[in-house]
């Protein structure tokens, strides 16, 4: 669906042909469903984000004004609830993103080379870890910059932080990933694609 598509359905929607909401969710909603599991890291509490993330757009699409994508809007939706839903259950941040039933991280062939499936495994399980171990804040730029694929204007959109301090929040994100990916032996910290900034937005890295 096209940008201009989704503006005219979201003109349709509120004109009152409101059962066309429906064709905005099923565009999304794996999207938004796969930000609120690594987000979160439970399929469960992931279902509820995207549902109230939802909700939460068709509560609000009349504020909708198309200066960012509608993806860029409800990423962003999707991101507080999810941060809401953190900061309520913060003792349990620790175990987040560690679901096995999650849908893998994709990683970067040229920095990880694993010889076996146990050392994929094992690979994905710490990035896991290690993306639990993250502030919520840093976890949040992180997911939406490597695996979304958004650039830091959108990212900036999407968080209503500066385009400069996303940046040095993934920068910051990359480095403490990256440092506890080494001390378990994973690969050495001193790498380029987590410790200095480029420009694009490819997103899968990690």
């Amino acid at each position: 669906m096209t940008r201009d598509e989704e503006k005219n359905l979201i003109q349709r929607v509120l004109a009152g042909e409101t059962e066309l909401f429906e064709t905005l969710v099923k565009a999304h909603e794996r999207a938004v469903y796969d930000l609120a599991l690594r987000m979160l890291g439970s399929e469960q509490d992931a279902l509820d984000a995207a549902q109230e993330a939802f909700f939460r757009a068709w509560r609000a699409l009349g504020s909708f004004r198309g200066d960012s994508k509608f993806s860029v809007w409800l990423y962003r939706l999707t991101s507080n609830v999810c941060l809401d839903m953190l900061r309520r259950a913060s003792r349990r941040e620790e175990s987040s993103l560690t679901d096995e039933e999650g849908e893998d991280l994709e990683l970067p062939d040229r920095r990880f080379d694993p010889q076996t499936e146990l050392e994929k495994k094992e690979l994905r399980a710490a990035v896991r870890e290690g993306l639990a171990r993250l502030e919520p804040s840093f976890r949040q730029a992180l997911i939406l910059r490597d695996i979304h694929g958004l650039t830091y204007d959108e990212i900036a959109q999407a968080t209503g932080l500066e385009p400069g301090t996303v940046k040095s929040r993934i920068f910051r994100a990359r480095r403490k990933l990256a440092a506890f990916l080494a001390s378990g032996g994973n690969f050495s910290a001193s790498g380029p694609s987590y410790t200095s900034e480029k420009g694009g937005g490819n997103g899968g890295r990690l």
